[in-house]
């Protein structure tokens, strides 16, 4: 290993592993504050605490690392140029790409190793950390009982609301509800309320003994026969002083290294999910077949039909088919058909429900099959997307990479949060949802790394601002004002354009005479006509430049169409108005198709142009085409406002 390379190793080290511990006891400390009402009032022991904590370190992994790669990159290559490092690299010939290759072997590595974590460890950490959440809440609270909520007490069958607690040891209680389970453990029998209570128990009792005052007690009986059942009948009584004793004995005895479940997908490594999506594929066709199978039983097709009246002579018959029959037959088939349509319809009513739960699990399972290949991969992405971001800014430290480095991990992960939560749902593909961020940021990590090679600045603002100050008609200080053009009349005009030089006017005065002329009603023979040398070949580029206009403007009216319909779309649908939902999303989608068809016509349009003035250089990029497709709004501008300029020189040359 040379010299620079270890040098730029090590000082990335030191600061990824600083950056690392830092966020990692920041997330440590978010997860003990969004479970701490887990753990408090459990008295649990130190060690259980440390094994929860260990247990939910790795599952921190995906979101501390990506961060870490991206500031540590940001933080140690923006001190690089600021320090004129960087500089000194290439006065002795050495490129940025040669001073990454060090450390790009390095990430490609941890990448690797990432996902071996997050295949072996990230699933034994949340098979320990779920099932000692189960464990751990089946302890006894030693707070008792929560104000404000209802406080369901492990193995037992009560459930205890009260609005109010007070004394030196919370004893006190006021407006106190208490639900009692019958044996079926679901259903809500008896109902007690009462003003007032107190907790008489000791702290370090096995028994919960509650004293009741002034209350009522409410329970429902359950007859055997149906009429009994129908009238609904309760017990209702009133007392003064009423005491319950819940045992708790068994709430303490708990095992914490007890696993009592072992195949969620997200505690599964690959093998394991492998086979468990096949046998839910398999599970999930089967159950289709058997839904097919049913629904072609309950129509009733395989059943002997009614025998019909009167024979048919031709093999052909095109009248009503109920005119085969006999009125009694008639009753029958229309009974049975109307019977059969509405049972059909509740059995695929239900099934939907069930198959959307198959397939939102098996989703599940999918995505956590390509998160473990995807943060490896997310991993690299961000180190060549911070990298480079740091050699264009010139800063290191805490202060700008920082800001920069959260703001575009927060994009990249909200917009894998949204792909996600899709992709569970079903309105998203499954196994592009864990790949969709990182790939957003693909592009941007090629951009960079191309910019800051090029020892290029993060944006070339001349050819952004300069645009947009065409389109907003923002003048310089020394603009020239042509509006005593407009005072002129023709013959005017075209002495203007001819004796430009004479007149003491700037050559930029041609462009705006010859506009004038032409929106006068003048064409470009007239003006020939008129003693004015005006080249053909500006009637051809003139007639593609409207041409560009008509569909440029076509472009934009059905991209807008477009997007206000998609947006409706939505709105409609969260508002559940379906057939407008429906007309929304159709007319949408025939605005996008017409929207792309002049979306091209512009584009053959633009490359027209620049081939007729011989400016091949001047074309659009490729990638500002791309761009341009989902975001034509900004396009459309910036191209027509470079036409027009590109227009401006062709004229200049043309009359010259």
């Amino acid at each position: 290993m040379k010299i620079l390379d270890r040098y730029i190793i090590t000082t990335y080290l030191k600061t990824f592993f600083s950056v690392f511990i830092i966020l990692m006891l920041i997330f440590v400390l978010q997860t003990i504050w969004l479970y701490i009402k887990e753990l408090a009032g459990k008295d649990l022991d130190i060690m259980v605490i440390f094994k929860f904590l260990a247990y939910f370190m790795p599952k921190l992994i995906p979101l501390v690392l990506p961060l870490t790669i991206l500031l540590a990159s940001i933080m140690v290559f923006g001190s690089f140029a600021e320090n004129y490092e960087f500089a000194a690299m290439k006065s002795t010939g050495i490129s940025l790409q040669r001073a990454m290759s060090g450390l790009s072997i390095f990430i490609v590595g941890l990448g690797i190793i990432t996902f071996f974590f997050s295949n072996n460890v990230i699933p034994w950490a949340e098979l320990n950390s779920y099932n000692l959440r189960k464990n751990i809440a089946k302890l006894k609270p030693s707070m008792a009982i929560a104000e404000g909520q209802f406080n369901p007490i492990e193995s037992t069958p009560y459930n205890i609301k009260v609005e109010k607690k007070s004394g030196d040891r919370n004893q006190f209680l006021e407006d106190v509800t208490i639900h009692v389970k019958g044996n079926d453990g679901r259903t809500n029998t008896t109902v007690i309320k009462s003003k007032t209570g107190e907790l008489a128990s000791q702290e370090n009792s096995n028994v919960l003994k509650l004293i009741l005052n002034d209350g009522h007690y409410y329970s429902d009986l359950n007859p055997k026969k149906r009429k009994d059942k129908n009238k609904k009948p309760f017990i209702k009584s009133k007392f003064e002083t009423k005491i319950i004793n819940i045992d708790l004995s068994n709430l303490n005895d708990v095992d914490f290294d007890e696993q009592s479940q072992t195949d969620k997908y997200n505690m599964l490594n690959v093998s394991g999910l492998t086979k468990t999506i096949d046998s839910l594929v398999l599970k999930y066709n089967d159950e289709n077949e058997a839904f097919t199978k049913n629904l072609l039983t309950r129509t009733g097709i395989s059943q002997k039909m009614p025998t019909r009246k009167r024979s048919v002579d031709t093999t052909e018959y095109v009248g009503p088919i109920l005119d085969l029959f006999d009125t009694k037959q008639k009753i029958q088939l229309v009974d049975v058909t109307s019977k059969s349509m509405v049972s059909s319809k509740q059995f695929i009513t239900t099934r939907e429900s069930a198959m959307k739960v198959s397939k939102a699990w098996l989703n599940r399972h999918v995505i956590s099959l390509h998160e473990k290949f995807a943060l490896g991969f997310a991993c690299v992405i961000l180190f060549f997307v911070g990298a480079p971001l740091g050699a264009l800014i010139r800063k290191g430290g805490i202060g700008l990479p920082l800001v920069i480095a959260i703001l575009l991990f927060l994009t990249y992960h909200f917009i894998g949060i949204f792909a996600l939560n899709s992709a569970k749902s079903g309105d998203f593909n499954p196994i592009l949802a864990p790949w969709f961020s990182t790939l957003l940021m693909l592009p941007l990590g090629i951009f960079l790394t191309k910019r800051a090679t090029a020892d290029r600045g993060l944006v070339d603002f001349g050819g952004v601002i300069d645009p947009l100050k065409k389109l907003f008609k923002i003048k310089e200080k020394d603009a020239i004002d042509f509006k005593f053009l407009q005072d002129y009349n023709n013959e005017e005009l075209i002495n203007t354009i001819t004796n430009f030089d004479t007149l003491n006017h700037d050559e930029a005065v041609k462009p705006k005479a010859l506009e004038l002329l032409h929106s006068r009603g003048l064409t470009s023979s007239d003006l020939r006509a008129n003693g004015l040398n005006i080249s053909n070949e500006y009637d051809s580029v003139e007639a593609i430049s409207v041409n560009y206009k008509e569909h440029s403007k076509f472009t934009l009216v059905l991209y807008i169409i477009g997007i206000v319909l998609l947006i409706l779309f939505f709105v409609f649908k969260n508002n559940k108005l379906l057939p407008l939902a429906t007309a929304s999303i159709q007319l949408s989608i025939i605005s996008f198709v017409l929207y792309v068809v002049y979306y091209i016509k512009s584009i053959i349009n633009t490359y027209q142009f620049y081939n007729q003035i011989h400016k091949k250089e001047n074309k659009p990029s490729i990638g500002l085409l791309i761009l341009g497709l989902p975001l034509y709004f900004v396009t459309h501008f910036l191209l027509r406002e470079q036409m027009k300029t590109d227009l401006k020189t062709n004229c200049l040359e043309s009359l010259k």
